[in-house]
């Protein structure tokens, strides 16, 4: 397998990434994108070079505003963004000499999964897509679940972006702390993969701009399945964030589909148990392949 640096521009921004590269022929070339706050060493990077490994071009990058890649206010997280950002991905895959012309795949995982589906939803280049532990929000649900923290949430948002705009500082919460609290992720999993060694790569900043809310919070992906039109796999798990949302975005996805259902001890080690990540990536891997034919 070849590792290579892969940069491409997005907005003005530039935005850094590495390519996974088979010994062999490419089969394809993979996109993938990852987990909230997440960078292309994380999850991302995992299930690209698990793609790497089973034929497939397949890049992971950082998203605007994380990582090495450029962009403001640092760590905003903006699902639609994203989405862009996958778009320009896949036409700098089109567009470089050791990707053009190969069949561009998605993948996302996580949050990912959800972005990841906007971004196919709109760029009719992927042929196929795969959604690894996605996260498929329906945004009345989201509201009816936070209650009244919904509109305090978009207040403190609509308050942190008027003050970015107006003087450049953004306000920053952690993404995982312990005991949780006021953070992006207020999960013990979350922090025992990002607050300690096991995922807080170098790359990465335990970081959340408080403007993201006012973009995640209505973010709905539930209503984006019926657009996509291509054929996609579902992966996830009972034990993973939301089942019941992944299993309702398969339910009304109009394509040609497929389902696998593993059993995981949670959301988290799907970014990094081998013992997930093979049986995920090799079912993703043959739906890919009979879609490329």
């Amino acid at each position: 397998m070849q590792e290579e640096r892969f940069e491409f521009d997005n907005a003005g921004a530039r935005l850094v990434g590495v390519l996974y590269r088979p010994d062999g022929d490419a089969r394809g070339a993979v996109v993938t994108t990852g987990p909230l706050t997440s960078v292309k060493e994380q999850a991302a990077g995992v299930y690209a070079r698990a793609m790497a490994e089973r034929g497939y071009a397949a890049l992971a990058f950082d998203h605007r505003t994380f990582g090495e890649s450029e962009g403001e206010p640092r760590q905003f997280e903006n699902p639609l963004g994203k989405a862009d950002d996958i778009v320009a991905a896949i036409t700098a895959l089109d567009r470089d000499a050791r990707t053009a012309g190969l069949p561009v795949y998605a993948l996302g995982v996580c949050a990912g999964g959800g972005y990841m589906a906007r971004a196919v939803s709109d760029d009719k280049r992927v042929t196929a897509f795969a959604g690894i532990a996605g996260v498929y929000p329906d945004a009345q649900q989201t509201r009816t679940w936070m209650g009244e923290n919904y509109q305090a949430a978009l207040d403190r948002a609509a308050e942190a972006e008027k003050c970015w705009r107006e003087t450049g500082q953004a306000e920053t919460i952690p993404a995982v702390a312990a005991g949780n609290g006021d953070v992006a992720m207020p999960l013990d999993e979350a922090f025992a993969y990002y607050g300690t060694p096991r995922g807080a790569v170098d790359n990465y900043v335990n970081g959340f701009a408080v403007q993201s809310r006012a973009y995640t919070l209505p973010f709905d992906v539930q209503e984006i399945a019926e657009r996509i039109t291509v054929p996609s796999i579902i992966v996830h798990s009972e034990n993973a964030l939301m089942p019941d949302l992944a299993r309702r975005f398969y339910a009304a996805l109009a394509v040609e589909k497929e389902q696998l259902w593993l059993q995981s001890q949670g959301q988290i080690d799907f970014y990094d148990d081998p013992a997930l990540i093979a049986p995920a990536a090799d079912a993703v891997a043959r739906f890919f392949a009979r879609r490329g034919q």
